[in-house]
């Protein structure tokens, strides 16, 4: 017996439900890539993204994912031996250093907790010993989507001026961009990356990059540049070096619709429809999380992102059954636990194309498995939900 049928709710941090116009916008015939509209939409796109990053620096388009944009951001500024600092917060900073590691590079993980945002005061007490300047490049993730954590790269890009440093700050924007703030020029950030499938509400398969001038200046004289990768490459006059060769069409009509969404909406109304969703399913969580089985997997309240909230069960607990029986029974895919929460922790992401019945649909499947399941827990999470919501969007 299930109550399934239905369209199916997919509530994982990535890719997120992609909008119907979107569908439509990239259900149309390739069109010549030498001329034409094609070319006016690359300009506009890479106009916008540097909106989206607040940067007056340059904008690349990849036709990659995360990984592939982390991979382009490294190799256009660094040189093979050169020194890497990963703030840990979680997973992804973390496997991005990782690569950089892969690539030539020598790396150095400054060790954080799960649990926590990076601590600015290590940084810089890391930072104050680097006296020979051997550091050339700071990782961290604005958000991490294994831990659900918020870093708040302000104080780290004003960490790294108060010390006096040089390295380039570099910041994993993936799970970010387009649904909170990010000010790339104003927190002092010299690689922003980015891809498609999280809050700017495309498939899979976009990545995306801002340099300011200051990375730029280092990527004259890096040495791990490769051709496809090449930032230079890519500012040529012909249209096609945009992309390293053919366009990636449907992709690109769909990544325009997908802006002019947000830019519809206006970016602050983006923001506050994130802050709401993601406080309201704090508060179901809040209340769940009295019955001793759950809890936050992020302590600090202030550190917990507006994009998922990453639930963590006590030893005697697995998330598996939950999983599978929102996803069996009710048609919700809630994401699992990744990296070091691997089977401790199950995710619920409200990011991209979301808004209140889509967020009630999941919490009120959630607490029907864990009521059906038996799992220990305070009743009532989804309504503190609904009456948390009701008192701040009022008519």
């Amino acid at each position: 017996m299930t109550v399934r049928s239905g369209r199916e709710f997919l509530a994982i941090p990535g890719p997120t439900t992609i909008p119907d116009e979107v569908l439509r916008a990239m259900d149309q015939p390739a069109v010549d890539i030498y001329s034409g509209p094609l070319l006016q939409i690359t300009e506009s796109l890479l106009t916008d993204l540097r909106r989206l990053f607040r940067t007056k620096g340059h904008s690349y388009i990849y036709i990659a994912n995360g990984h592939g944009t982390w991979e382009a951001a490294l190799t256009n500024v660094l040189s093979r031996g050169d020194k890497v600092l990963v703030l840990e917060s979680g997973h992804f900073a973390v496997s991005w250093g990782s690569a950089a590691a892969k690539l030539g590079a020598e790396v150095e993980v400054l060790a954080g907790d799960w649990r926590r945002a990076v601590r600015r005061e290590d940084l810089e007490n890391r930072l104050a010993q680097d006296k020979a300047g051997a550091i050339k490049a700071i990782l961290v993730a604005h958000i991490d989507t294994a831990s659900g954590v918020i870093n708040d790269i302000s104080a780290i890009g004003a960490a790294i001026k108060r010390v006096g440093h040089d390295a380039l700050l570099m910041v994993d924007t993936v799970a970010s961009l387009g649904c909170v703030p990010f000010e790339m020029d104003a927190w002092g950030v010299d690689v922003a990356v980015s891809a498609s499938q999280k809050g700017l509400m495309n498939p899979a398969g976009l990545g995306f990059i801002a340099a300011s001038d200051y990375a730029r200046e280092a990527h004259k004289k890096a040495n791990l540049r490769t051709p496809y990768w090449d930032w230079t490459a890519r500012e040529g006059e012909a249209h096609y070096q945009k992309y390293a060769g053919t366009p990636p069409e449907q992709h690109l009509f769909g990544l325009r619709r997908a802006l002019d969404m947000l830019f519809e909406e206006g970016l602050d109304g983006v923001f506050l429809r994130h802050r709401l969703l993601a406080e309201s399913v704090r508060q179901a969580v809040a209340v769940w999380s009295e019955g001793a089985a759950l809890d936050f997997n992020i302590i600090e309240s202030t550190e917990r992102a507006d994009t998922l909230t990453t639930i963590r069960l006590t030893d005697s607990c697995s998330p598996q059954p939950i999983l599978d029986y929102c996803n069996e029974k009710c048609g919700v895919v809630l994401g699992l636990g990744i990296g070091a929460l691997s089977g401790k922790a199950f995710r619920i992401a409200h990011m991209g194309h979301v808004n209140a019945p889509m967020i009630f649909g999941v919490l009120g499947s959630v607490e029907v498995a864990l009521r059906a399941l038996h799992i220990p827990h305070r009743a009532g999470g989804t309504q503190a939900a609904i009456d948390w919501l009701a008192q701040r969007v009022t008519p």
